[in-house]
């Protein structure tokens, strides 16, 4: 069953540079090693070591218009940092990043190295549709890692959302539970977020870079982009192929 994502209208008004990669994979054999995707940590973290890379500071374009995307839907971008920042200050402070599954950490590498948010959900978890949207009241986040915690994000506040069920918290600050990808995942969707102008280029070739370490240990299926003139795209075993 494919799943179609959209881009509310409302989303696309407040913020009219949107650009989401959606990149579909199958057959993904996400309990095995991927050694190119495990070389791209190791190479990263040599690279910080070196001097070679460094974290984006907030005055960064990439780092900057995610802060003001934040506080425009009444986050504290100091306090909820978006995914990306999160990853980058945990690489310059401690020399490493977590090893979760390879595909976890093929998109982790790819967003630090290229200042993109980046993640992904476990398509057998998703409804037929999955809507980038304001938070609604009666909506309801399972965080990830705590599935005995039920939060209620605050209305207005931007998510992925399939009904009232809330994927994300503070677009990209953390994920849901229950759509989280695991090593027994086989297809998924991975996703790269982009508000700003400035930020496309390296949206772009980070959503390259990524299809090709998952080339290693899944079948790329689909690989489209939703903006704020084309909002909605389907993914999954039914939708047209990708780019």
């Amino acid at each position: 069953m494919s799943r179609e994502f959209t881009i509310d209208p409302a989303v696309a008004e407040a913020f009219p540079q949107v650009r989401i990669h959606l990149i579909a994979v199958e057959a993904m054999r996400n309990g095995e090693a991927w050694p190119k995707a495990a070389a791209a940590l190791d190479e990263l973290e040599a690279d910080a070591a070196a001097g070679e890379w460094t974290a984006l500071d907030a005055e960064d374009p990439r780092i900057a218009t995610w802060h003001t995307a934040y506080r425009s839907f009444g986050t504290n971008p100091k306090r909820m940092r978006p995914s990306v920042e999160a990853l980058q200050r945990r690489l310059a402070k401690g020399g490493r990043l977590p090893r979760i599954t390879p595909a976890v950490d093929a998109y982790n590498s790819v967003s630090v190295r290229y200042g993109v948010p980046a993640g992904a959900f476990d398509l057998s978890a998703l409804d037929p549709r999955v809507d980038v949207r304001r938070a609604v009241e009666g909506d309801a986040f399972t965080p990830l890692g705590e599935p005995e915690v039920r939060e209620a994000p605050k209305p207005g506040e931007i998510v992925y959302a399939q009904g009232h069920e809330v994927l994300t918290r503070h677009w990209n600050h953390r994920d849901a539970d229950v759509t989280k990808v695991t090593a027994s995942t086989t297809e998924a969707v991975f996703i790269l977020d982009c508000v700003s102008e400035e930020a496309r280029a390296a949206s772009d070739a980070a959503a390259d870079r990524l299809k090709e370490l998952l080339s290693e240990g899944a079948t790329v299926t689909d690989h489209h982009v939703i903006d704020a003139d084309t909002r909605s795209a389907r993914v999954g075993s039914e939708g047209p192929q990708g780019e």
